[in-house]
Order: structure tokens, then sequence, then C-alpha cells
């Protein structure tokens, strides 16, 4: 029974393990990193912010349904008047004829009738009123306004979509780095596997020795002192390579990552310095993205100066008004009016022109500075990973030698020509061959990277 819980549980293993390519990591990297769905939303925002600058042509309509009572004498009358429900009662008429006939037998006069303040005018009973209406405001002239704000709209945009291919290639350059790390790693794994592998011969080797009396006690400790570092190195790898596969995950959002295979490097080999500046200025999208924003600013100057001219819009109403809610065309209106605003003379529309002119020309200059900077990037990126690539050739030569003169050593040991702290020696020059190689590589891969970062290709090239 165990043992058919031992095979399940291996096949369980088997099944669920993973080993990832960095192609694979970066397209997972891409569909489900979560940093990078919250900065794609900039560009569903900007994409709002046009449609907003857009809606402004097509003006608004609005519904408006409003209840209210009062016994405010003017308002009243108002409202009965726009009800069209006003009588000469309403205007104190009554009040008038009862003073007709007085005035008639000369009892009383007409400065008397002109000062009567009539009832039914000045207190009337209170009102219920409905008034309903549709309200459509349209700008017709905005002085240019709508045009640069649409302008700009389109512009940030196109800004955030090449703000988001730059984000896309970061994201890509810190899944490289992950991705060579874990593989580092799992290297360093190896080579101290390899490492052990010789301490435990050696040990084997010299307790055959002792046990022969060929070999000192002091001889054997060594030995098993060499083979306990080595044993906590390779403790300390396998943490190391867990630690980057963690991450690994968490840049991917895929928890079933177990493994990876062997170091990613993305560089156009024949490619001269120049051609690589000439390919960032053109693939660089946090450039296209400054590129934008120097439009952007310049548009808003327009923007600004548009402030000069006149605003002309158009109001269109129309409703009912009654005492009860109703729809009827004998309680109805309409009211259809157009209006112009013009700010002749204004100082503080001239500053905010001038401080326009000086952010465009401000952005100008860094957009500038910008691409000067990418192309001293570039090479100095380059010229990194030139060296570094040179480098893993020396550090492999180096290798070599160490190996072969590790293997030469263990024979003269057995033969008795050296002593064990020699042969140790050897070990651990052998040994840290191995690790400074895996090092070049790593760093030859991270100096990829970067040139890729600065190349602003990454992604782009590895889809």
């Amino acid at each position: 029974m165990k043992k058919l819980l031992f095979i399940s549980a291996a096949l369980s293993s088997l099944l669920l393990a993973k080993e990832i390519d960095f192609n694979t990591a970066l397209k997972e990297a891409l569909k489900n990193n979560l940093e990078l769905k919250a900065k794609k939303l900039n560009i569903d925002k900007a994409q709002a912010q046009l449609k907003e600058a857009k809606g402004y042509d097509w003006g608004k309509l609005i519904f408006s349904e409003e209840i209210s009572r009062t016994n405010n004498a003017m308002y009243v009358f108002g409202m009965k008047l726009e009800s069209r429900e006003a009588t000469f009662k309403d205007f104190g008429f009554a009040d008038f004829l009862a003073k007709m006939p007085g005035l008639m037998r000369g009892t009383v006069s007409g400065a008397q009738v002109l000062a009567i303040e009539p009832k039914d005018l000045n207190y009337p009973d209170a009102r219920t009123n409905f008034k309903t209406k549709f309200v459509y405001e349209v700008p017709l002239f905005t002085g240019f306004k709508l045009k640069y704000a649409k302008e700009m709209a389109k512009l940030q945009v196109l800004a955030n979509k090449f703000k988001y291919s730059s984000d896309k290639n970061a994201l890509g350059v810190e899944v490289l780095k992950a991705y060579n790390g874990a593989v580092a790693a799992k290297y360093f794994i190896s080579a101290l596997k390899k490492a052990k592998e010789t301490t435990t011969a050696f040990l084997k080797m010299v307790k055959a020795f002792y046990d022969n009396g060929m070999a000192t006690k002091t001889e054997l400790l060594e030995v098993k002192k060499r083979d306990a570092e080595v044993n906590a190195m390779l403790i300390e790898a396998k943490n190391k390579y867990d630690l980057a596969l963690s991450y690994l995950r968490f840049l991917t959002d895929d928890n079933t990552i177990t493994g990876v295979g062997n170091f990613q490097t993305l560089i156009p080999e024949n490619a001269s310095v120049d051609e690589l500046i000439k390919i960032a200025l053109n693939n660089r999208g946090d450039l296209k993205w400054m590129e934008k924003n120097v439009e952007t600013m310049q548009a808003k100057v327009k923007f600004e100066k548009s402030a000069k001219y006149p605003m002309v819009g158009a109001h269109i109403e129309y409703g009912w008004n009654d005492d009860t809610p109703t729809i009827s065309g004998d309680k109805d209106y309409y009211l259809l009016a157009a209006g112009m605003n013009w700010n002749i003379f204004d100082k503080s529309r001239d500053a905010k022109i001038e401080k326009s002119k000086i952010d465009a020309m401000q952005t100008g200059y860094y957009y500038k500075y910008m691409k000067k900077g990418v192309a001293l990037q570039v090479r100095q990126k380059y010229l990194e990973y030139k060296a570094k690539k040179a480098i893993v050739k020396e550090k492999l030569t180096n290798k070599e030698l160490a190996e072969e003169i590790l293997k030469k050593y263990t024979f003269m040991y057995k033969q008795g020509m050296i002593s064990m702290p020699i042969l140790l020696m050897k070990e651990a020059e052998a040994r840290k061959a191995r690790a400074e190689l895996i090092k070049a590589k790593f760093d030859e891969a991270m100096a990829a990277a970067e040139l890729k970062k600065a190349l602003g290709d990454l992604v782009k090239e590895s889809k």
C-alpha cells in the first residue's frame, strides 16, 4: 500500500512539474501580470477623455421635472401665466369692479380706485405647480477650444499606448532578469553537485588510504570539513533557486512553474552600435511617449489662445406648466435662444498663453535631452555587453584548465606526490572557476537584458 502511495505521489509531482522557457514566461507575464494590466487602463482613461471631448460637439439634452408649492404672490401669478390660466380675477379686478358704482356716482375718486390693493392678486391661494421641460444646449463656436481639446486627447491616447509599450518592455526585461537568475541558480546547484561528487570521492579515497595507513587523521578531517562546506553551499544554492523561481512565479502569476531551461540572451549579433542606436530611437516607447507629450503641449498653446475668440452657444427649451402633471398642447411652450460671450480684455489669459508656451518649450528640451540620453545609454550597454561576452570565453577556458589541473593533481595525490591540502586547494580553484563561468554567463545575459531595455525591442522580438 505504501509503495502505491509513493508511486502515486511521484506521478502527481511529475504531472504538476512545469519547466518553463523564457518566451513562455514572457507571454504569461504579459498576459497575467496585474501591474501591467493596471497600467494598460491608462489607455482606456485617455480614450474616455477623448470621448468626453468629442461629446461636447453634440451638446447636451436635459430632462427636468420641478414640483413646487407656494403662496408667494409673484410666483403664483407667474405660474398661472406659464400655464395660460391667468384671469382678470387674478389681477384683482373683483375689487376694482366693487368700486365701479361709487366711481360712477362720484362718491369714490379715481385716486381711491387706483389705491386699491387687490386681495386676489396680493393674497392668492397656495398653488402646486408641475414644470416639465426638455432643454438642449449646444456650443456653436468655442473659439477652436473643442478642436484643440480633441487634438490633445488624441495625442494622449497615442502617448499612453507608447507608454504601455515601454511598460511591457520593462516587464519583459524584469522577466528576463528573473528567468536568467533562476537559470544561474540552477547551474550553481549543478556545479556544486559536481563539487560534492568530487569531495565525496576524495573522502572515500582518503578514508581507504587512512584505513591502510597511507593517510593521516588530519588529512581525513580536512576532507570531511571540505565535504561539509560544499554540502552547505549546495543547500544555500537550492534555497536561492527556490527564491528565484518564486519571483518568476510572481511576475508571471503562474504558480505551477517548477523549473527553467537555459540562459536566454537576445541580442542582434551583427548590428553595429550606430545601427543599435537607430533601432532604439525607432522602438523606444518612452521616447515616443515624450514626443507625443511635446505635441500635446504645442496643442495646449493653441487651446489657450482660443480664449481670445468669442464663445457662441444655442439654448432650446420645450416644456409644460400646470397644477397637475401634463403634456397637453394647451399648456406647452418653447424657447429658442442664442448667446455670445466674448472676453475682450483679460491679462490673466495672456499669462496662461505665455505659461503654455514655456511648458511646450520645456517639454521639447526634455525630449531632445532624452534622445541624447538614449543614444548614450545604448553605447554604454553595448560596450558592457561586448565586454561581458568576451569574459565568458576567458572564464570558459579558465574553467576547463582548472578541471584538467584538478584531474592531474588527483592522480598525483594518489601517487603520493602531493599533500591533501594542495589537492583541496586545486579542488577549490576548480569549483571557483565553475562558479565564475556561471556568473560570467549570468552577467552576459544581464548585460544583454540591459541592452535590450535600452533598445526597447525585447517584447517585440520575443513575441
